[in-house]
């Protein structure tokens, strides 16, 4: 029994030993896992981890595409200029304030401007503090060459836009700056960060991804403090932004310009047969030159505050009554509606007569009269108010008047790939009734009738309308870009092609007959004494709209020439306006006058006012 019992307890045992074997191979097995997991995977993720946390990446900035005219001319491109950098950590304290001294010797900073960029809590740190940016060449390689006495100071490319013309075409242009938090909100998703440069106006906005390129980044492993750990950095290059050709020509644009002078008031030469813009003149301007580096932000803002409203492209945003430009629209409207013929004529008195309203023939005072009996070409040519009081009052009516205005362009906006662009307007009884809570009279028919009352154009509309007379019922989209070009090889990636705009029912030999009257207004008109350019022959229209003072006009002219072209590529249209801000001189035709020259005879301001010899300069 007693063997029995034994080799019972023995089985036990083994039974036990070996569960217990199990136990621990498993354990042994799990702890062996888990040792692996910690030391390889694990290990793998937080050494990652720890590499993410200490890798700092710097920006390397992308070189903004340059932007040029139809000739090659640059009107925007960006010089090297760099941004200057201190690590406090690597400045010994007692040589702190000494290099302070020295920085402020060199850079046009104070020591307070210095040491506010370096707090006292930071002088400890191992982080890239920026002192300045838009250093010049000339200060690096002068700290390059005196390294020893400059510790902790470091450079990097910092790209500065610069416009090598100043004011010049500015408003076209636009300018550059830094992203406003507002604007990075809206922009983040699209690769923009906290301190990306972006275009703010004119060009630089409108193509701004074109132009920006792609930032790079170099970045470094560095420990807890900020210090590299090695000199190894992995380099993303920058991809520099697409390059722009303008369809301005600079010559044209420097001409008119120099025409328009010191005027408030804007300048459009567009080619018809295409729709590309050859110059676009805004004064007063600005020269974003000035916004960048030192006394920017100052410049900017008296810029901004400037009452004569620098920023505002008169050419697309300035509005204001046609005026007798109007007229163009009207006759091709009462040809084309057969209210009239050419043959007919019409008595025109010193005042027209409407209920108990009375609207004066103007010059009634200098000439004691009316015009006398004038067919459709002599009230072109004379502007005479009364004929066309009559055709648009009597026989036309409001709502025939907006339909060719219209058709014309007017009331919307071109769609030149420029922002900002105001549409203008054409009123109606309804647009009256719902703005000025009254309702449309028949004075208010004889008012739109000469381009008075409510209706407004830009300088670039009123350009459409006389492209419309030039290319015989078609106006082309107006447009600034010409070409994208690849900044690197200089092929041509993107052209604009010419897009119709409108198409007006209007037959041929209205427009024909319509530009039969403009250049009467060239010939024995309005501007007879004003335009006397033998360069080539050009028919035109005068306008002057009143603003309530005996002494302040809006001074209008709209042209094209030549008037009968072997090539109708060779035409141009050109459209002046003095803003009725400036002393009232009748200026828009005669700088069209010293415009059309300079461009047939192919001669800069100077140049055209030596041989014009103009007699009213």
């Amino acid at each position: 029994m007693s063997g029995i019992g034994l080799g019972g307890s023995g089985g036990v045992s083994r039974n036990r030993l070996f569960a217990l074997g199990i136990a621990f191979a498993v354990f042994f097995t799990v702890y062996l896992v888990h040792l692996i997991s910690i030391q390889v995977i694990d290990g793998y993720f937080y050494r990652s981890r720890a590499q993410q946390v200490t890798r700092r990446a710097n920006v390397i900035p992308a070189q903004r595409g340059v932007i040029s005219d139809r000739n090659g001319t640059v009107l925007a491109t960006s010089v090297d200029r760099f941004a200057l950098d201190l690590n406090p950590a690597k400045v010994p304290r007692d040589e702190f304030q000494p290099l302070v001294s020295r920085l402020t010797s060199i850079l046009d900073l104070t020591a307070e401007q210095i040491e506010r960029r370096i707090p006292p809590r930071a002088r400890n740190s191992h982080g890239r503090h920026e002192i300045k940016s838009g250093v010049s060449f000339e200060t690096i390689a002068y700290i390059a060459e005196r390294i020893d006495r400059f510790p902790g100071i470091d450079w990097r490319s910092q790209p500065k836009r610069h416009y090598p013309h100043g004011s010049s075409l500015a408003q076209v242009l636009g300018y550059v700056g830094e992203i406003t938090p507002e604007e990075l909100q809206v922009l983040y998703n699209r690769g923009y960060e906290p301190r990306s440069v972006l275009g703010k106006a004119g060009i630089e906005r409108e193509y701004d991804v074109l132009l920006r390129g792609t930032d790079g980044r170099r970045v470094q492993t560095v420990d807890a403090l900020g210090r590299p750990v090695s000199d190894r950095s992995d380099n993303v290059p920058p991809e520099p932004g697409n390059d722009l050709v303008l369809t301005i020509d600079y010559s044209i644009q420097e001409l008119a310009e120099r025409a328009l002078g010191e005027r408030s008031g804007a300048v459009v030469v567009l080619r018809p047969a295409t729709g590309e813009v050859l110059a676009l003149a805004s004064y007063p301007s600005f020269d974003a030159n000035s916004f960048l580096g030192a006394g920017g932000d100052d410049a900017f803002r008296r810029a901004a505050n400037d009452p004569r409203s620098p920023f505002m492209n008169r050419a697309i945003q300035g509005e204001a009554p046609p005026a007798s430009t109007f007229k163009t629209i009207l006759a091709t409207a009462a040809l084309e509606e057969e209210v009239i013929s050419t043959d007919d004529v019409i008595d025109a008195q010193p005042f027209y007569r409407l209920g108990n309203r009375v609207f004066r023939e103007w010059g009634v005072d200098t000439r004691g009269g009316g015009f006398g009996e004038v067919n459709i070409h002599d009230a072109l040519a004379q502007s005479s108010n009364y004929f066309f009081y009559t055709v648009g009052s009597e026989m036309l009516g409001v709502e025939r008047i907006r339909k060719y205005a219209e058709y014309f362009g007017l009331g919307q906006p071109t769609g030149i790939d420029l922002p900002g662009e105001r549409s203008g307007l054409v009123p109606s009884p309804e647009w009256k009734r719902e703005t000025q809570g009254e309702i449309w009279v028949g004075g208010d028919t004889v008012n739109f009738s000469i381009g008075q009352g409510f209706t407004s154009v830009t300088p670039l509309q009123l350009a459409n309308v006389m492209a419309m007379v030039a290319n015989r019922g078609t106006i082309y989209r107006p447009y600034i870009v010409q070409e994208i070009r690849d900044p690197e090889t200089n092929e041509t990636t993107g052209a604009m092609e010419p897009e119709v705009l409108h198409q007006a029912p209007v037959d041929e030999e209205v427009f024909e007959e319509v530009a039969r009257g403009l250049r009467q207004v060239v010939t024995e008109g309005t501007a007879r004494h004003s335009v006397s350019t033998n360069a080539v022959e050009s028919v035109g229209k005068t306008g002057t709209g009143e603003i309530g003072s005996d002494d302040r006009y809006h001074s209008w002219y709209a042209a094209y020439a030549p008037y009968e072209p072997e090539n109708p590529k060779d035409q141009v249209v050109v459209v002046v306006q003095v803003d009725a801000g400036n002393e009232y001189e009748f200026w828009a035709p005669r700088a069209t006058d010293l415009i059309l020259h300079g461009i047939f005879k192919d001669q800069s301001y100077e140049e055209v006012l030596e041989d014009l010899n103009p007699w009213y300069m």
